[in-house]
């Protein structure tokens, strides 16, 4: 465990660790962000947000960020998307059938700069109030229809539920043979479904090597079990104090909780050089 590192680039998940409860950047927050970014080092907003959403908290830092969006699938530099992950699309049907309608909720997909959605529920309307963007609702037999003709793809799936509920959709996913998915809670409530070769540690270690940085002169900092291979990829990894214990244990150190504006106290304490 190192105190501090050269660092270069600024990795940091948004719901739960760079924004507080409210969904807002604290000013305390805000004012550290800038403070590095000044000082010639890359802020890259790391999300499981679409690229829309994504962007609205980098209009609250005022800054120009790397976003890597849909759980490490989509990242942008400087507005044009570098690089992308994509999964088959017989997984949309396949988890439509088996998952969303046995367990009676809505299938989320993701793709590019879209979202769709199977059906809307509460977790669907509070989303798109958060975010401003209101889904398109599909069918989605149809939908992979068109996209097969098209030779399009999704980045990733989710599913938004009580935790209860996506709990048991996680550990019946993780039992599911032959897949060839990986799924991560990145809240209680969102369970993200996206293709196994991909996570916010490897989004990190490619956005690395197209920006030509050591993974060690990263600092990455995050909360949930979608943070974890971005945290274990970094120099330092920092887990918020309202982080999963999980994530505690992979990470350097342990900073303030969201609502403390612990991304803040962060930076302050580990990009010193």
């Amino acid at each position: 465990m190192r105190d501090s590192i050269h660092c270069k680039l600024i990795c940091i998940d948004i719901d739960g660790t760079l924004l507080n409860d409210a969904k807002e950047v604290l000013p305390e927050v805000k004012k550290a962000v800038k403070r590095q970014y000044e000082k010639g080092r890359k802020i890259a907003l790391i999300s499981g947000r679409m690229p829309c959403a994504v962007l609205q908290v980098e209009k609250q830092l005022e800054l120009d960020c790397i976003k890597v969006c849909n759980a490490g699938t989509f990242i942008i530099v400087d507005g044009v998307c570098v690089k992308e992950e994509v999964m088959p699309t017989h997984i949309m049907r396949q988890l439509y059938t088996n998952i969303a309608q046995k367990h009676h909720v809505p299938l989320w997909v993701f793709q590019g700069y879209k979202w769709y959605v199977t059906q809307t529920d509460s977790f669907v309307e509070k989303e798109a109030d958060i975010i401003i963007y209101k889904p398109d609702v599909v069918n989605p037999y149809e939908l992979v229809e068109n996209w097969n003709k098209a030779g399009i793809k999704p980045n990733k799936f989710l599913i938004a539920a009580e935790e209860k509920k996506t709990d048991e959709i996680q550990t019946e996913l993780e039992g599911w043979e032959n897949r060839t998915f990986d799924v991560a809670k990145s809240s209680g409530n969102y369970l993200e479904i996206f293709p196994g070769n991909v996570n916010k540690g490897k989004a990190v270690a490619s956005l690395c090597a197209i920006l030509n940085i050591s993974t060690e002169n990263v600092v990455a900092i995050g909360d949930h079990e979608l943070d974890i291979p971005m945290i274990e990829t970094a120099g330092i990894g920092i887990a918020m104090g309202n982080a999963i214990q999980a994530l505690k244990e992979k990470a350097d150190f342990v900073t303030l909780a969201n609502n403390e504006a612990g991304v803040a106290h962060a930076l302050n304490d580990y990009c010193t050089f």
